[in-house]
């Protein structure tokens, strides 16, 4: 694959010299030093290095950098705006849903996915739509909660 010169992460473009076949997590951690999404099994099947390309969360330690051509990145750092954090981050936090943290940037990745396509899930829809996404520490059920609180924030859920 070519040389990857240049990606849009979180709004901004990075100039960089990439080879197309490294991964995108890979370039991002160590070309471009943003470092919230985290290498976790290397293998696509825990979910903490989840990104959204286009809005579409992807697993970043599978995919080529080289595969992402103009396409807009959002990075956990990315969800912030104006200095306030997204209202899942802040969920997550009001909620206490990490412990060890390394799951979280994934988690919430996956998270603002599900809350732009249901605002209103039910916990089996939370359920499902997490499935691929793994909490080593086990604090799923504060992550549901955090996933609700934040619906409730945005809108989305009923009273």
């Amino acid at each position: 694959m070519p040389v990857v010169s240049e990606l849009n992460v979180n709004g901004v473009r990075h100039p960089l010299h990439a080879d197309g076949d490294r991964p995108l997590l890979s370039v991002l951690r160590d070309d471009l030093g943003i470092t919230g999404t985290k290498f976790g099994c290397g293998e696509g099947q825990c979910g903490a290095c989840t990104v959204h390309v286009e809005g579409v969360p992807i697993r970043s330690c599978l995919t080529p950098v080289g595969a992402i051509g103009p396409q807009r990145i959002t990075t956990i750092e990315g969800l912030e705006k104006d200095g306030r954090l997204h209202p899942l981050q802040q969920a997550f936090l009001d909620e206490g849903a990490m412990q060890c943290a390394y799951c979280t940037s994934g988690m919430i990745m996956s998270g603002v996915v599900l809350l732009a396509k249901n605002p209103d899930p039910t916990d089996e829809e939370i359920v499902r739509f997490m499935d691929g996404n793994i909490c080593r520490c086990g604090v799923y059920p504060r992550i549901l909660g955090a996933i609700k609180r934040a619906a409730k924030a945005m809108g989305g859920a009923r009273t």
